[in-house]
This record gives C-alpha cells, structure tokens and sequence, in this order.
C-alpha cells in the first residue's frame, strides 16, 4: 500500500507475555499486595492510556475486582515497568508519568453504573491524583470536580538536573487548562517526595476554548476559543526554562459549536464518543520542520453521496477545500475521516472509499497531490480503525493498542509509477517517490528505465524535465531551509486538468498574527514563510533566463573575433571544471569515463555561467548560511542537473547500453537509447541547461549507427545532432572507404566548421579529402595576393605539366610560398606545397573526365 505503518509497539506482543511472566512468578512465590502478579488474567481491559514526549507508553488493565494497574514501556530499552496500582473499580481518564518516572499523574471516575460519585471523595464524579511512586509513597489529591480532567506532564527539551521541578497541565472540561508547579525533593536515600505538596503554585494557561491540541514532541498547545462567534485558533509554546508564550493568532474560517468541547492527543480517551467519529467534526493542527502549518478541517457529515474537506495552508496563504462524490453508500459509514502527518505531506483517507496525499510544501498545483478513489487497492489496504495522528509521522491505534510509525512506501509507489495511465497521478508520485529519500543511484535507476519505456506516454508534461528538475531539488532541499523559495520544485507552472472523483476551491486567508518577536528553529521558519506571503515578494525561484542571455553575449562576441576579460573567463571556466570534477567523482564505467575529458568550450561556459549566477542568487536570498556551504550547494546541484543527462544512457539496463562500435547494424535498443538521449536534447534545450561532456559526441555516434543519410543530414542541419571533433574523428578512424561511407563522410565534412573541416580532412585518406585541403589552401594563398608577376628564379625544371594556365598558376602559388619563406603547416600532418595542390589538381582533374 502507498503508506507503510511500521510497528514501534503492539500491547499483545511487547505487554502481554511480561504480564503473563510477572504473574505466573507471583503465583509460584505465593506473592500478594499491589504488584502486576496479583492481577487476574483479565486481558480484555488493557488499553494504551498516553504516549510521552520520549515516546515511553503509558498502559493500564483490571483485575476481575477492578483493580486498576498502571504500567510503563520504555521504548530505547524495550523494558516493562510497573508504575502503581488503584485497589479500587474505576475509570482512567487521563494519565502522564513525569520524566523521571517518580511522579503519576491520574483523572478517575467511579465506573460503576450507579452513579458517578467516587468513594474517596463524595461529591464529585472525577478525581485527579498526584501520586508519589519513587518507592511509593503519598496520594495528593490535585481535584475533586464535577467534570472531567486532563492530565499532562511538560517534558524539557533538554537534560537538566535529575529532580528539576515538574509542571503538570490540567485540562477541564469546564474549558480551563491550568499549570502546576511541582517540585520533587530527595529524603532517605531513594524516597522522592514532593515538596510543600499543600500548596502548589499554579497558572491559568488558557480559557474558554472549545477544542484543544497538544504536540508532545515540540511541547505545545494548540486550541480555540470563540469570540464573537469567530473561530481563533491559537498556540502556546512551553520551554525548559519554565515560561510558556503564545507564539501566534489565526482566525479560523468553520463552523464551531459554543457547547462543544473536543481534545486531540491528551491521551487515549474513549470519552469522547469516539464509536460514533463520524456523526463529529475531525481537526488537527500539523507542522513540519519546514516552517509549514496547516490546519486539516472535516466538518461533520451532511450527507453520504459526498464528503468535503478543508486544508489551511498558512504558510502559503491560502486553503483549499475539496469535494469528494461518494455515489452510492451501501451502508451507513460509521467512521470518520482520518488525518495523517507525514512530514512533507498530510493524508486524508476514508476507509474502504478514497485516500488523498496533500502536497503540503508545494500546495498550489493539485496535480502536484495523489487522490486515489475507492477503485484502488491502495485504499482498501489501509486500515479501517480510527487511527489517532501524534507527533513525529507516529500513528496510533487505539482500537488494537498498536503504535506505528507512518512512512511513505517507496516500493508500492514505484510499481504504482509503471501502472497507473493518468498524468496527474504520475506526476504526483514521481514527487513522492523522490522525497521518500534511500540510495538515490537505485532509485534513479528504477525511474530512468520507467522514462525509458514510457517516454511517449505522458502527454501533460516533460517526464525528462520532470525528473531532471525535481530529483534536483530533492537532493538539495532537504538539507537547507527557505529552498523551496529558491529553487524550482516542477517544471510544470500551471494544471488545468481536473483530477477524476474530486473538485477543487482555493481561497486567500489571513495570516497568523505572530504575537511575539524572538524566533528560533521552527518559529523562525514559519515567521520566514509569513514573511514571503506577507509581502509579496517576487517570485524568487532561480531560472537559466540570465545564463540564457549572458551565453548568446559570450558566443556572439568569441564569433565577432572579440573576447572578455580573460580573468572574467577563467572563472566561468573554472567554475565549469569543479562541475566536471564532481561528475568524474561519481563511480561511471571505466570505458565512458573517458567522455568527461571531453572539451566543449560552450557547454563549459554554460556550466560555469550557470554556477556563478546560482551562487550569486543564493547568496542575495540565503540568510545565515555560509558561504563555503552556498558555493558546495551550488556545485552539488549543477552537477546533479548536469549528470542527470549523462546518467540516462549509462544507468539504463544492458540492453539499452549505446555500441561499443559504430559499425554494423543498430539493434532495437540502440535506437531507443538514441530516442531518449534526442528527448534529454529536446527537454535540456527548453530549460536551458548545460549537457555533460561527451553528450554530443556519443548522441552522434548513436545517430550515425542508427539513421539513414538522409534523416542523419536532416537532424545536422536542424541542430539536433551536434558535430563534435571527437565524434567526427572516430567516423574518419572506424569507418572503411565503401561508397555508402563516402558519401557519409563526405557530407559530414562539409558541414564541419573550416578549421575543424581541414584538421578532419587529413584523416581520411582519400581523393575528395585532397581535393579539399588543396582548395583551402590556395584560397588561404590567394586571400593576400596583390598580383604581382612570378620570380624569374623559380626552377621551371620541376614542372613536367605542358599545360600553360596550370603551370602558371602553380609558378604564382609557389612564388607566394617563397616569399612567406614558410610552408603552411598542419599540426602534426605533413606540409600542404604547391606539389601536393597541383597533383590534386590533376587528379581531381582526371576523375571529372572518367580518365
């Protein structure tokens, strides 16, 4: 299935057999008092009560009689614990155990049918306890109230003295939460006890809220509170040095009840009418290390034929709302909607009808999201309990006591990629795979050779494009934060197309209101996204339009005779060689390594401009990196978009691997080799990004092996096929003279620039090669020449020719030559004289006649 829940624990399988163990050890011991092994074997009754800050499990059960037993898991240690146990019939509420383990805290009521009074306190239905259990010591009673509580140990986020103090939250259903200041002090060696346990100082948190969200891993409250009909969802942030401060005000667009009153993640609470989700409203607040916050809203349900849910994205200022039909329901649904965070992506799933994976980096584009109908096996595959989102992608079932931790399954959407027909979903999980993260050389594999085979079938966007640029951002993106701001994330910029089963409404929204002025780590990023959307600032994703235009500058004036600042050139191409040297860096096969010696003067200036002109946005939008970070940064993504390109015909599989030979027949991999490095051509030139050195000339190579002359000509002409000196050198060197050859060759060279043209002509052995070089240079002889009358010194002896025009002609070539007092000179060739033109003359002359 498209998400993965990984086990972290399971009661039946990490409680029961330690239960079963402690008991059977007490029953061999003949053991009584308040210990796990007195306990019947009443499993039905266990239940997870709360999971703490440090991932330890809180877990209960009765006895027969109902008496209540609290135990602990640690989860680094995998170890039981047994933290107390209530000789009397009740029912937890609400549990936490502080860090140390010494201090319990508990909300009771009578479970009896009678009533809801307690026995230990008349008068009320729900009792708080705070209960010494480092050896067990003292019961304090916190509250004895009419209505329910909530309980919640703060954990620091560092590591502080052992017995610092504690702070408890209480939460009432009466729409108050209070802080407890505890302190635990150390007596006769072990005994923790509290300190001044008559009088323990406390503070109003918050009040007149109707819903309430805690986050354990980051230690903060979220909740809402009504004010002038007015939803304003606000948050608390709690810190080690024992302050707490409202960080931001949102207001709210939905609808919520004044007499309503809902909790999410206090712990596991069956009090809540939780058998009947669907009949309430679901809402969570989730956040990622981004900066993101969002606000996943379901209303509840009017009508089975269809079911809407909202997303706030408050870093990016705006929600969408979406509208799923259902059709026909057979039966009634008696579950609700269910939200899951998963770090970059929020899901949405009904049981057994759709699953929806949100975008939540990049919202705006909904082809960018996965909606997957009740058609799928994906969404019959998920679970059909009502699973409870916690901090940290953690994912609880309460019905079966299971704790997993949700991730993205990265195989399953791999095949998915192969099967599914539909560009939207494509495109979505492309992105998902990618942010899944793993051994990116495997994973490029897999998707090079999905592209290979389905290149022509996607018909919205690029598939190469696609994949250059994003498998780009995600090996950057990571690592660094605001880079989504800075760098391309798709290469499509709009979607028209609706998405089958699901309909769609954007609307603006007001920014939180950030209420205090000191931010750090997640604060500092969201205020940084609030920032963005606030002032609208331009749109800062780096694009090659500059590279684009100081290029054309750069080959315009090199073909005007004219050149820049040779320091200003150098750098360009040395930036162009610590590009190349992070490609030679990578692991390649020993016979295409070669390739990367390669020299292409525009491409490496089109790396080097691209690197200068990427590291100087960076360094205008990136606060706080350094520099040296910025420059590898930079190196590491060019040479990403750039090996990408080559990587396509090197990691496809063996079939698909381009001839170690241009002669003979091209088999059927050879040509789509050839088709896909055409397309990479195609996509790179829209997009304006430098090729790998040895591109060009093994696209030629391939070309020349698989085309006929004619369409070969075409793809030259049209500059498709680029004519490299490498590539056009081994033409010269592996093809033999048959006729089909020469005209090959010779078409090849007469569309090669003058000076590489000669350099090749000297390689072929052949008439029509002679008869070039001859021409080019007495045109090169004749540009000079004033028409002065020929030496009377020449040795007419050295002519055998009777034919006067000719001999009179080579005696004014050799005149010239004289008088240069130098022949020309080809570098590592023979000399071309006046000899070798007028013995190609009169060869050539004798092929004209058929002699």
């Amino acid at each position: 299935m498209a998400l993965r829940l990984v086990s972290d624990f399971d009661l039946r399988k990490d409680v029961l057999p330690w239960l079963r163990a402690q008991r059977a050890t007490s029953a061999a011991a003949g053991a009584g008092g308040g210990g796990p092994g007195v306990l019947e074997n009443n499993y039905e009754s266990l239940r997870i009560l709360n999971v703490e800050r440090n991932g330890n499990i809180i877990y209960t059960y009765k006895d027969k009689k109902g008496n209540v037993f609290f135990g602990l898991y640690d989860c680094q240690t995998r170890q039981n614990e047994h933290l107390y146990t209530f000789e009397k019939d009740l029912h937890v509420v609400s549990c936490s155990v502080n860090s140390e383990r010494t201090l319990l805290a508990v909300s009771l009521v009578h479970s009896t049918k009678e009533g809801r009074k307690n026995e230990l306190q008349p008068g009320s239905k729900c009792l708080t306890l705070l209960v010494e259990i480092h050896p067990v010591n003292n019961v304090k009673v916190l509250k004895a109230v009419d209505s329910y509580i909530w309980v919640q140990f703060l954990y620091p986020n560092v590591e502080s003295h052992p017995l610092p103090e504690n702070h408890l939250l209480l939460i009432s259903e009466e729409k108050y939460i209070e802080k407890f200041h505890i302190q635990a002090i150390q007596e006769d060696g072990n005994r923790v006890v509290i300190k001044d346990s008559g009088h323990l100082p406390r503070e109003r948190v918050a009040e007149e809220f109707v819903w309430a969200q805690w986050d354990m891993s980051e230690q903060r409250l979220y909740y809402i509170d009504l004010k002038k009909s007015r939803s304003i969802l606000k948050c608390i942030q709690f810190s080690a040095n024992e302050k707490f401060n409202l960080m931001f005000e949102a207001p709210l667009d939905i609808t919520l009840s004044d007499s309503g009153f809902k909790l999410v993640n206090f712990g596991c609470d069956d009090l809540q009418d939780q058998e009947n989700l669907s009949k309430h409203l679901t809402l969570c607040v989730f956040t990622n290390h981004t900066g993101s916050l969002c606000v996943c809203y379901g209303p509840k349900f009017d009508s089975w034929e269809k079911i809407t849910y909202s997303v706030f994205y408050f870093h990016k200022g705006h929600s969408k709302t979406f509208t799923v039909a259902l059709g026909s329901v057979d039966s009634q649904l008696t579950k609700g909607l269910t939200f899951l965070n998963l770090d970059y992506y929020v899901a949405v799933y009904l049981p057994g009808h759709f699953f929806h994976l949100l975008n939540i980096q990049h919202p705006d584009l909904i082809c960018h999201s996965l909606f997957l109908t009740g058609n799928s096996e994906v969404v019959d595959m998920l679970p059909h309990s009502p699973l409870q989102s916690l901090s940290g992608s953690l994912v609880l079932d309460w019905c079966s006591g299971k704790l997993y931790r949700a991730l993205l399954n990265q195989s399953y959407l791999l095949q998915f990629l192969w099967n599914t027909p539909l560009d939207c979903e494509k495109m979505a999980v492309l992105h998902c795979v990618l942010s899944c993260g793993g051994d990116p050389r495997v994973l490029e594999a897999k998707i090079i050779q999905w592209i290979s085979e389905n290149i022509s079938a996607c018909h919205s966007f690029d598939l190469i494009q696609e994949f250059i640029i994003a498998s780009s951002y995600w090996s950057i993106c990571p690592e660094t934060s605001n880079m989504d701001k800075l760098l391309p994330y798709s290469s499509v910029l709009t979607w028209k197309t609706e998405i089958p089963g699901i309909t769609l409404v954007t609307e603006e929204i007001a920014l939180p209101f950030m209420k205090v002025h000191s931010f750090k780590g997640y604060w500092e990023k969201l205020n940084s996204n609030l920032e963005y959307v606030k002032y609208s600032k331009p749109h800062l994703h780096y694009n090659n339009s500059m590279v684009r235009r100081e290029w054309h500058s750069l080959i315009s004036e090199e073909k005007a005779g004219r050149r820049r600042s040779m320091v200003y050139v150098r750098n360009i191409l040395d930036n162009a060689a610590k590009v190349i040297s992070n490609l030679g860096a990578r692991n390649l096969e020993p016979r295409l390594t070669h390739l990367f010696q390669e020299e292409d003067i525009h491409q490496r200036l089109l790396m080097g401009l691209m690197v200068s002109e990427l590291k100087d946005h960076l360094l205008r939008h990136l606060q706080g990196v350094e520099k040296k970070k910025i420059e590898q940064m930079v190196l590491d993504y060019v040479s990403k978009l750039v090996g990408f390109d080559f990587l396509f015909p090197i990691l496809l599989p063996p079939p698909y691997r381009p001839p170690p030979s241009i002669s003979g027949r091209a088999s059927a991999a050879e040509f789509t080799v050839f088709h896909i490095m055409t397309r990479i051509l195609e996509a790179t030139k829209s997009l304006f990004l430098p090729l790998p050195p040895g591109f060009h000339t093994l696209h030629t190579i391939l070309g020349v092996h698989c085309l006929p002359l004619h369409n070969l000509l075409r793809y030259i002409d049209s500059g498709v096929l680029l004519l490299t000196e490498t590539a056009v050198t081994r033409l010269m060197k592996d093809l033999d003279n048959t006729e089909k050859n020469e005209r090959l060759k010779f078409s090849i060279i007469v569309r090669l620039p003058p000076l590489i043209g000669e350099k090749i002509c000297r390689l072929w052995d052949h008439p029509m090669s002679s008869n070039i070089i001859s021409r080019n240079h007495v045109k090169r002889l004749l540009q000079d020449y004033k028409g002065k009358p020929p030496s009377s010194v020449i040795d007419k002896s050295s002519f055998s020719v009777e034919f006067l025009p000719l001999n009179y002609f080579i005696e004014i070539l050799t005149d010239i030559e004289s008088s240069h007092q130098a022949l020309y000179t080809f570098e590592g060739h023979d000399n071309v004289d006046a000899k070798f033109v007028e013995e190609a003359a009169l060869k050539h002359t004798m092929m004209l006649l058929g002699l």
